[in-house]
């Protein structure tokens, strides 16, 4: 084994037991979800204290300043694409694993009557309007905002997700679009059981965030260093371009 195939597992290896760590506690304050349970290796959760974790970010002005926000289809951020919608705010997401593909959500082609709806992940599908990684990059103005939960994450805004490396591979395709860059800001929701004081080892695509927002605090990160790699393409899963036809996209144009 080579000494940097040595290093890709130890760090592998050292995100896994930080998420089973943190996993054990969120079980406690976690929202169970209908189709995956409490296997946090499938979706991210909500949690008790999820309105006021968003209400926090909806009172800082990375959110009031932006007009195009990216949000996870994560379930703790339900409530959260509900209210850039009301506020008038265009929402860009994906589905479930990206799996097919991204969605624009335009509170001005969608009844009021239906933001409710067109926030879940059912039902953004059936109100939003696909986009290709092409219309994306013609079509939308710069992505001012980039939101996601996670499982675990550190003061230094150092995220851990599930381990699909779902989140990493959206900021890699919109950075290689040039719809976002270094100065983007980024924000995770989370309970407080998912914050950790302890250093956590990054790998180079590793997403890292502005602000952390959890449901008694919000935690500014000083200096966070950004992913400035895009997709790279021989570290990518096999499986991830096999499945994600965004990923096949991106590669076909050749960025």
């Amino acid at each position: 084994m080579s000494s940097q195939t040595s290093n890709y597992a130890e760090i592998a290896d050292h995100k896994s037991s930080v998420r089973e760590r943190v996993w054990t506690e969120l079980r406690k304050v976690a929202v169970a979800d209908s189709r995956f349970h409490f296997d946090f290796g499938e979706f991210i959760a909500d949690f008790e204290g999820g309105e006021a974790a968003v209400e926090r970010l909806l009172d800082n002005p990375y959110y009031r300043d932006a007009r195009l926000i990216f949000i996870t289809p994560d379930n703790c951020l339900d409530r959260l694409r509900l209210q850039a919608l009301k506020d008038g705010k265009l929402v860009l997401m994906t589905t479930y694993s990206i799996k097919r593909g991204f969605w624009l959500l335009d509170p001005k082609k969608i009844a009021p009557e239906i933001y409710l709806y067109a926030s879940t992940l059912d039902g953004m599908e059936r109100v939003g309007e696909h986009m290709t990684l092409a219309d994306i990059q013609t079509k939308l103005p710069n992505v001012d905002y980039m939101v996601t939960g996670t499982g675990a994450i550190n003061l230094e805004g150092v995220r851990f997700g599930k381990g699909h490396g779902f989140f990493d591979a959206e900021w890699g395709m919109l950075y290689q679009l040039g719809k976002i860059s270094v100065e983007t800001p980024c924000a995770a929701v989370v309970h407080d059981c998912q914050v950790l004081s302890e250093k956590l080892n990054p790998d180079v695509y590793d997403t890292v965030v502005d602000v952390i927002f959890t449901p008694t605090r919000a935690i500014n990160v000083s200096g966070p260093h950004k992913p400035t790699c895009g997709i790279i393409w021989d570290r990518l899963d096999q499986h991830m371009f096999d499945t994600i036809p965004p990923l096949q996209e991106l590669k076909a144009m050749g960025l």
